[in-house]
C-alpha cells in the first residue's frame, strides 16, 4: 500500500488520530486526553464514551491537517477494536467503519495491545523481533516472548489489577492526582524507597508459566491487589502524618512495582535466551522501570521503549499495527468492538520450553 493510513484510538480516555505513511513514518498525530476523570480519581466509562463522540471529528481533522493529507488521500483506516471500554470502542469503530465505507477503503480492526507492541517501532527501526515484551498499561499487564511479528507466546499476565491500575488506585489512597503513574513518579523522586517494605507479589514464584487459562499462577504471572492493600493499611497507620510520609509511600510503592515488573521480565529474558526487551504501554514511560531493566540486560542487551507520548494510548501505534496487518492481508480475526479479546497470534508458552536464537543487536 502506497497511500497513508489513518489510525484511530478510543479504547479508554484518550481520543487520538494519526496518519502514517507506507513506511510507518508518522505524518501527523493528535492526542486528546480527557481530564474530566480527575474529579473521580479514575475513568468513568460513560463520560469517556461521550467525550470520544464529541472529540473524534476535530481530532481527526487536526491530525489530517498536521499531515497535510486529505481524506481522499487515505489508503485505509485502522482502528483499535479491542480490548477496552465497550462504549468508547464503539465510538471509534463505528466512526472508522462509516468513514472507510464512504471513502471506499479498508477498515482494519487492530488489537490495542498489539498496537503497544508497535509503539517503539515508530521511533526506532531496530525495535523488531525477536524480543521479550512487557506490556504494562492501565488495564493490562502482559509478558510475551515475540520471536517474530504475529507470533506472541504468552509467558504471564496479571491475576488481578494491572500495573497501571495499581498506580492509579495507590495514588488515590495516598492523596495524589489522577493519572496515578506520573503523580507517583514525581512524588517518589522526593522520597526514600526503603522507608516502607511493601510485598513483592509472586516475585519468587516457581514453576511453569501462566498461559492465560486461569488456575494456579505461573512464574511469570503478576498480582498487584495485595500490594495495593498493603499500602492502604500503611496509610491508615500513618494518617496523622500522611503529608510528610507521602513521598516515601510513593517511592516505596514504586520500588515494589519496579522490582516485580523488572524481575519477572529479566527472568523471562533469561528463560528464553534473549537479551532484547521491549516495553509498551503507559507504565513503560516510568524511568525507574526502564533504568532497572536496562541495567539488568547489561551493555550487550537492547531495550526498546517509546517516548512518553508514544507510550500512552495513541493513534500512531494503531496505524502502524494496522499497516502490518494490511501488508500481510491478515486482520487477525477481529470483527466487532470487544471489551475483551486475545491478541491475534497469541500462543501458549509451554512449561519447560526453551527457545534460543541468534540476535542482531
Amino acid at each position: 500500500m502506497r497511500r497513508p493510513i489513518l489510525g484511530i484510538e478510543t479504547t479508554c480516555d484518550e481520543t487520538s488520530a494519526a496518519v502514517v505513511d507506507e513506511h510507518g513514518t508518522i505524518l501527523g498525530l493528535v492526542i486528546h486526553s480527557q481530564d474530566v476523570h480527575r474529579v473521580y480519581g479514575g475513568v468513568v466509562p460513560e463520560l469517556a464514551a461521550r467525550d470520544h463522540l464529541r472529540r473524534i471529528e476535530p481530532v481527526v481533522e487536526a491530525a489530517l491537517g498536521e499531515a497535510g493529507v486529505g481524506r481522499g488521500d487515505l489508503g485505509a483506516i485502522a482502528v483499535a477494536a479491542a480490548p477496552g471500554l465497550i462504549g468508547a470502542l464503539l465510538v471509534g469503530v463505528t466512526w472508522s467503519r462509516a468513514a472507510a465505507l464512504a471513502l471506499g477503503i479498508s477498515c482494519v480492526p487492530v488489537h490495542h495491545m498489539e498496537g503497544h507492541l508497535f509503539g517503539p517501532v515508530l521511533e526506532d527501526p531496530h525495535a523488531v523481533p525477536p524480543f521479550v515484551a512487557l506490556l504494562v498499561s492501565g488495564g493490562h499487564t502482559l509478558l510475551l516472548w515475540v520471536p517474530e511479528w504475529g507470533r506472541y507466546h504468552l509467558l504471564g499476565e496479571t491475576r488481578d489489577d494491572a500495573a497501571g491500575e495499581a498506580f492509579d488506585k495507590v495514588a488515590r489512597i495516598v492523596g495524589l492526582s489522577y493519572p496515578g503513574g506520573p503523580a507517583i513518579e514525581r512524588a517518589a523522586a522526593q522520597g526514600d524507597p526503603g522507608r516502607y517494605r511493601f510485598p513483592r507479589p509472586l516475585l519468587k514464584k516457581k514453576g511453569g508459566t501462566g498461559s492465560g487459562g486461569g488456575g494456579r499462577a505461573g512464574a511469570f504471572d503478576f498480582s498487584f491487589s495485595g500490594l495495593k492493600t498493603a499500602v492502604a493499611r500503611t496509610v491508615a497507620e500513618v494518617e496523622a502524618r500522611l503529608e510528610a510520609e507521602r513521598p516515601h509511600l510513593a517511592a516505596s510503592f514504586q520500588e515494589a512495582v519496579v522490582d516485580v515488573l523488572a524481575g519477572k521480565t529479566l527472568a523471562a529474558a533469561e528463560a528464553v535466551g534473549c537479551d532484547r526487551v521491549l516495553l509498551g504501554g503507559g507504565v513503560a514511560a516510568n524511568r525507574a522501570l526502564k533504568a532497572r531493566i536496562r541495567e539488568g540486560i547489561g551493555s550487550g542487551g537492547r531495550l526498546f521503549a517509546a517516548s512518553p507520548r508514544l507510550s500512552m494510548d495513541n493513534g500512531a501505534m494503531i496505524a502502524r499495527a494496522g499497516l502490518y496487518r494490511l501488508q500481510h492481508a491478515d486482520f487477525g480475526g477481529l470483527a466487532e468492538a470487544a471489551a475483551s479479546a486475545p491478541i491475534p497470534g497469541i500462543l501458549a508458552y509451554e512449561r519447560g520450553e526453551k527457545i534460543t536464537t541468534t540476535f542482531k543487536r
